[in-house]
């Protein structure tokens, strides 16, 4: 959503599979959010003008706001952006709950008026309040690489050889503790596809007109259909 030709046809699209579907949020969404709320200006590339003035907008974003930040299905966990290094699953899914609850709170305008900024760039078991809200958010939604010390330099988009220095991908830091699990992931369209028993990104250039990518999890067979660039 918010790159392609049709956002509101794509957001009608999975809301109508119900519980056959399971989206868990992104940056994207979160602006959308932020939008329909008047917290945030439109950007140069967004295409969100008619999911913002479509007639169903309220049963729309009320149902966005109701997505998970992340979901856990047996060995398997789907996020939009990646988990930091120092979370284990469960301590992630807590977190990812504590977020939840705000956006679907009747404050929820309060938060996404406070919700964007850089900062804390680390987590912190200690941070209370919008700092704790929004390193959780950052970490699900933006995070790509993390510097060595597990703080996420959160202005890095291009490819891995591209690395600003003193950064590595956020799941090749030692000592990851979500290792037990597969982590599939999108966001980092310049990262593209990647397979690996640890992680599965599967972002693979659908904005600049490379692929879409999906994969069956039982077997992890990959389908994929060309793209246009956006």
């Amino acid at each position: 959503m918010n790159r392609g030709p049709d956002s509101l046809g794509c957001l009608r699209f999975v809301k109508s599979l119900g519980d056959r579907a399971v989206s868990v949020f992104g940056n994207h969404d979160l602006h959308l959010l932020c939008l329909a709320e008047g917290v945030e200006h439109k950007r140069k590339r967004d295409t969100l003008e008619e999911v913002l003035a479509a007639p169903d907008r309220a049963d729309l974003i009320a149902w966005l706001r109701h997505r998970p930040m992340l979901h856990v299905e047996g060995e398997f966990v789907l996020v939009h952006a990646g988990l930091l290094p120092e979370w284990t699953v469960d301590k992630a899914l807590a977190l990812a709950h504590e977020v939840e609850e705000r956006l679907r709170g009747p404050d929820y305008r309060t938060f996404l008026a406070r919700m964007y900024g850089d900062e804390p760039a680390r987590w912190d078991d200690s941070l209370t309040g919008v700092d704790r809200l929004r390193v959780i958010v950052n970490a699900m939604t933006r995070i790509r690489v993390c510097k060595g010390n597990g703080a996420m330099n959160l202005d890095f988009k291009g490819e891995p050889r591209e690395e600003a220095r003193g950064t590595t991908p956020w799941f090749d830091i030692e000592g990851r503790r979500s290792l037990d699990h597969t982590i599939v992931f999108g966001h980092w369209s310049a990262l593209g596809l990647v397979q690996r028993s640890d992680v599965v990104a599967l972002d693979s250039g659908c904005v600049w007109g490379r692929s879409l990518t999906a994969m069956r999890l039982e077997d992890r067979r990959l389908f994929q259909v060309p793209c246009s660039a956006a």
